[in-house]
């Protein structure tokens, strides 16, 4: 990295990302490090953190890699512990990490065969997880009078769906808990916000998902094409820098419109096809 990319909007400050040995988290301590953050990498793929600390360090950039199972209050003591000793402080927390395999996907389902344990993981990780971090990160934060804690959240936490029933209220619960915090805090210079984010697959996830599911979604969001890794990134990179300096207790949806209408698009599409009526 050179000195520009040094001297970027987070120049200074040291993040912490959860879920980031992967995906969207990986992309996020990457483009935090442009920025000029120090990063700790966290998952509980601890292999996985440290290709992508490693990536970070290959560009320049200053990267810790640690294991952790973000549910567990002595690994995130510890966790948050080692990133002092390294850096000195914290100043940003995304709370990223959330659990939701191909095994969880499968027994979390709606209400009445909803898998007790599928709940109860979602709610550990995804939920506790958050607020453990926070719990530790804010510590830190609060010695220095400022930090910036954000909440992936998902269109699943305030749209009712068929099936991730856990996985949907734990993400609603984490738009509150993004307000609590600010309202705690804000006086001694914490802001805290959830990031509702829309389907950004990595370039491998693609693969993976039917063609037809892809493109029925494609055409139900405000934008050309789906979100990319590196456009939330960027979201995050805002959040956690002074440029949202008065953005607090809020939710920013960054979704490409997927959320802001009735998901008719598609039939509407077909029906003005059917008709020959122009306008769509």
């Amino acid at each position: 990295m050179d000195d520009a990319v040094n001297k970027g909007k987070l120049d200074g400050r040291v993040a912490i990302l959860t879920g980031a040995g992967g995906g969207l988290g990986a992309e996020a301590a990457r483009v935090l490090a442009a920025h000029g953050a120090r990063v700790a990498v966290v998952d509980i793929d601890g292999e996985a953190a440290r290709r992508v600390a490693a990536g970070i360090e290959a560009q320049g950039g200053q990267a810790l890699a640690l294991q952790c199972d973000i549910s567990s209050e002595p690994e995130v003591s510890a966790m948050v512990e080692a990133v002092v000793a390294r850096f000195g402080r914290v100043d940003v927390l995304h709370n990223n990490a959330a659990i939701l395999s191909v095994e969880q996907r499968r027994r979390d389902r709606d209400v009445v065969n909803m898998d007790v344990e599928a709940w109860d993981r979602a709610m550990a990780v995804n939920l506790r997880g958050a607020m453990l971090c926070s719990k530790y990160a804010i510590r830190e934060m609060l010695k220095h009078g400022r930090g910036s804690v954000i909440f992936v959240t998902s269109g699943l936490g305030v749209q009712g769906d068929l099936s991730l029933t856990a996985y949907a209220a734990s993400k609603a619960a984490l738009i509150m808990l993004a307000r609590s915090v600010a309202a705690q805090y804000g006086k001694q210079g914490i802001r805290s916000n959830a990031l509702q984010i829309g389907l950004a697959p990595a370039e491998n996830a693609h693969e993976s998902m039917p063609a037809p599911l892809l493109e029925i979604l494609r055409e139900n969001h405000l934008t050309p094409e789906l979100g990319t890794p590196r456009q939330i990134a960027d979201v995050v990179a805002f959040l956690a820098s002074d440029e949202s300096a008065f953005v607090t207790g809020t939710t920013l949806v960054a979704d490409g419109g997927f959320g802001s209408h009735t998901p008719s698009l598609v039939a509407m599409k077909a029906l003005f096809a059917q008709t020959g009526a122009k306008g769509m």
